[in-house]
């Protein structure tokens, strides 16, 4: 919905409020400009005054998409450098790049629907100068150059192999559900060869043990520990869907340390009622959500 921004006479006026919450950030040229919304195309709020391009009927951001930016920029604050790995429409990308402003980030996408819906928002937003958008295969050689390095990996793996669940029809919401182009161990295995010293890889996934498995099997074939772990509980009283983890290169740490993974305490999103529980919507004020 753009219900925060009116047009006229070609101009936007951008509201600096959306229900009495105040927006942080920068204001894009974008917000600034008549819209340039396709047929098929939404344009959406994302963090503070950040808009994203979706296509109507086909992936949309989600919620793992977004803590998988609050938790890579929360312990990674400092990254001069970033990578998005799988990175879909750009979700995470812009969300990493609009919390971390100093950021010069590059993100590898497959699907070239997702890469164009990508490349707009960056324009809207104003990044595209520090933010290269790449078309292909993250696990092809050169589509990541073999020297480079970065401070923060995000990735949020598709959860699900072909063939164990209702595939949808459409190609953008397939791939971003279902393996076609790497497992969790394969996300591992790329962040691993291109992690800076000390860096950092963040990522969402299932929490359920035989999903929670292939990440730390995945994660110990590529050489990084697990440092820390959140789950996450959609709903008070079920158990925990997926989790956000923040992996490091296991050479990178002291040798005692590499053993050990700290859990921390469940991050509820709504509570029984169905209410937005009291720390997520403070959170959603980190990653420029109304709360």
């Amino acid at each position: 919905m753009l219900d925060d921004v009116s047009s006229a006479a070609g101009e936007s006026s951008v509201a600096s409020h959306f229900r009495g919450w105040a927006k942080p950030g920068i204001i894009p040229p974008g917000a600034r400009q008549p819209n340039d919304v396709g047929p098929g195309e939404s344009l959406d709020a994302l963090s503070g005054h950040f808009r994203i391009y979706q296509l109507r009927d086909g992936h949309r951001f989600s919620t793992d998409d977004l803590l998988t930016a609050w938790y890579g920029t929360t312990w990674c604050p400092s990254a001069a450098t970033a990578l998005d790995l799988g990175s879909g429409i750009g979700t995470v990308g812009l969300v990493v790049t609009w919390r971390l402003p100093g950021v010069r980030m590059v993100t590898v996408e497959a699907q070239e629907m997702s890469v164009a819906l990508a490349r707009k928002s960056a324009a809207y937003n104003g990044v595209s100068e520090r933010y290269d958008i790449r078309l292909g295969d993250f696990r092809t050689p050169g589509v990541i150059r073999e020297e480079e390095r970065f401070d923060l990996i995000t990735g949020s793996p598709p959860y699900f192999s072909p063939g164990t669940g209702v595939e949808s029809e459409h190609p953008q919401k397939l791939a971003c559900r279902f393996e076609l182009r790497g497992t969790v161990a394969d996300y591992c295995a790329v962040a691993a060869r291109h992690l800076a010293s000390g860096g950092v890889f963040a990522c969402v996934f299932p929490y359920e043990p035989a999903q929670l498995k292939r990440v730390e099997e995945g994660a110990l074939a590529a050489g990084l520990t697990v440092v820390r772990k959140r789950p996450i509980v959609f709903r008070e009283g079920d158990p925990p869907l997926v989790g956000v983890f923040a992996l490091m290169r296991s050479t990178d740490l002291p040798e005692w340390f590499r053993s050990q993974t700290w859990t921390e305490p469940d991050l509820l999103i709504r509570t029984r009622s169905g209410a937005i529980s009291p720390e997520y919507s403070a959170l959603k004020l980190a990653f420029g959500f109304p709360p």
